[in-house]
C-alpha cells in the first residue's frame, strides 16, 4: 500500500440515502433524502459521482450501474444517538455519542435565559424553537425598537441569537454568543449560532453572511487532535472549524455557499503540499434541505457534480479523495428537520483501475480511521478500509 501525501475530505451536508432502521423513533420512517430529490424533479444527472459508484449504493431516478467506471462505493451507519451535523461530524472523526445532544422544543429553560440575561444585562426576545427568516420577520421590528436580542432554537441543539447589525453591532453579537456558550456548556447544547441580519420592516429582513457558531468542543479525542500531534496540516473549510471548536486545525476557513466551499478546495489543493483538506459544503442542508427546496436541492447537486470535473483534473497521484455526508436532510417530507439516514461514501485514487465495494460501514469513524491510516497515525475508534482502497 502506498502512502498519501494529502487527503481531500467533503462532506455533503445532509445527502442521506435512506432511512436507518431505527428512523421511525426519530419521525424519519421513509425518508432517503437523494432518491426523493431526484423523484421530485424527474431524475438527476450525477455521471461523476455515478463514476465512482454512487449508483451502486443508492437507487435514484438517473443512476446508471454502468456509469461506474473506478472508484470505491459503500454506505455508512450512524453510530451516534442524534441525527445532528455535530454528532456526524465528531462521529467521522472517531468521537461516538451515547446519547443525542440536548433539544430544546419548548424553548429554553428559566436557568439559561435568566443566567444570559444576568450576564449581558439584555432581555430577550422569543426563545422559542422557530425558522431564523421566519422568527426575524415576526420579531426583527420590536427587536429594532427595543435592542433585545432574538433567542431562538431549532430541531437542532443550537441556540440562536439573531440581531439587526445596526442595532447590535455583529462584534456585540458574537460577544453575546460567547457568553451563551460559557453557560450552556454544561448543559452539552450542540453550537451557539451568531445570526446577524439587516433591512427594515418596510423591505423586508435578510440575514448576512456574517453567521458565526461557537460550537461544543468535542468530548473525546479525535482523529484530528491525533493529526495535530504529529504536526499534519489540515485545513477545514466551511463550518469544519465551527463543529469541530476549531480542535486539531492549523487553518479555518469559513465560506459564504457551496459555491464558495468548491473554489476554496481547489485554492487548497494548489497551496498544500501535504496533509488533510476537510471541507463542508452546506447548502444542501442550509439553503434547500431544511426550507423543502427540492428543486434547489437537485439543482445544488448536479452543480457539485459538474465541479468534480475540474477537482479530478487537479488530482495527483498521491491525493486520496473521501466524498461523504452528515446525516439526511430530506426536502419532500413535511418536516423541516434533520432525517436519520445512511450516508454514501465515495473513494477514489489515481492508481484506481477497478470497482471496489465497500459494503455497510457500521459507523462513520470508518472514515477517520481510514484517514487516520492514510497519514500514519492512530484512530481513536473505527475501522480503515484503506487496504481496500488497492484492489482491483
Amino acid at each position: 500500500m502506498k502512502a498519501f501525501r494529502r487527503v481531500v475530505l467533503i462532506v455533503l451536508d445532509g445527502v442521506g440515502i435512506g432511512a436507518l432502521p431505527d428512523a421511525a423513533a426519530y419521525g424519519d420512517a421513509g425518508a432517503n433524502t437523494l432518491r426523493h430529490v431526484a423523484e421530485a424533479v424527474g431524475g438527476l444527472t450525477l455521471p461523476h459521482l455515478c463514476r465512482l459508484g454512487l449508483g451502486r449504493v443508492i437507487d435514484f431516478p438517473g443512476a446508471s450501474q454502468q456509469a461506474f467506471v473506478a472508484g470505491a462505493a459503500g454506505r455508512m451507519a450512524e453510530r451516534a444517538a442524534g441525527k445532528d451535523s455535530t454528532a456526524g461530524h465528531w462521529e467521522l472523526m472517531g468521537v461516538i455519542l451515547d446519547r443525542p445532544l440536548p433539544t430544546f422544543p419548548e424553548g429554553f429553560p428559566p436557568a439559561i435565559i435568566e443566567a444570559f440575561e444576568a450576564q449581558t444585562g439584555l432581555k430577550v426576545l422569543g426563545n422559542v424553537a422557530a425558522s431564523g427568516t421566519e422568527i426575524i420577520d415576526r420579531l426583527g421590528e420590536e427587536h429594532m425598537r427595543t435592542g433585545r436580542p432574538i433567542v431562538y432554537t431549532s430541531v437542532d441543539s443550537v441556540f440562536q441569537v439573531a440581531a439587526h447589525e445596526e442595532v447590535i453591532p455583529v462584534d456585540r453579537l458574537y460577544e453575546l454568543c460567547r457568553t451563551a456558550r460559557r453557560i450552556l456548556d454544561p448543559w452539552r447544547v450542540g453550537r451557539v449560532i451568531a445570526r446577524p441580519f439587516v433591512g427594515d420592516p418596510e423591505h423586508g429582513f435578510r440575514r448576512t453572511a456574517r453567521r458565526h457558531d461557537f460550537s461544543l468542543a468535542p468530548v473525546g479525542t479525535t482523529v484530528l487532535d491525533r493529526l495535530a500531534e504529529k504536526r499534519v496540516a489540515v485545513c477545514g473549510i466551511g463550518k469544519i472549524g465551527d463543529l469541530y471548536a476549531g480542535r486539531g486545525l492549523s487553518e479555518q476557513q469559513a465560506t459564504a455557499s457551496n459555491a464558495e466551499g468548491m473554489e476554496r478546495i481547489l485554492a487548497a489543493i494548489g497551496r498544500l503540499d501535504s496533509g488533510v483538506i476537510f471541507a463542508n459544503l452546506v447548502d444542501f442542508d442550509m439553503l434547500w434541505g431544511h426550507r423543502l427546496d427540492a428543486a434547489g436541492f437537485a439543482a445544488g447537486l448536479e452543480a457539485f457534480d459538474r465541479w468534480l470535473g475540474e477537482l479530478f483534473a487537479v488530482l495527483e497521484e498521491d491525493d486520496l479523495l473521501m466524498i461523504t455526508a452528515d446525516h439526511g436532510c430530506d426536502p419532500t417530507t413535511p418536516s423541516t428537520d434533520h432525517s436519520r439516514e445512511y450516508v454514501p461514501l465515495l473513494c477514489w485514487h489515481a492508481g484506481m483501475r477497478g470497482r471496489v465495494d465497500l459494503g455497510l460501514r457500521g459507523s462513520f469513524a470508518d472514515v477517520g480511521a481510514t484517514l487516520a491510516e492514510a497519514m500514519g497515525v492512530e484512530s481513536p475508534c473505527g475501522e480503515s478500509f484503506l487496504v481496500s482502497l488497492f484492489t482491483d
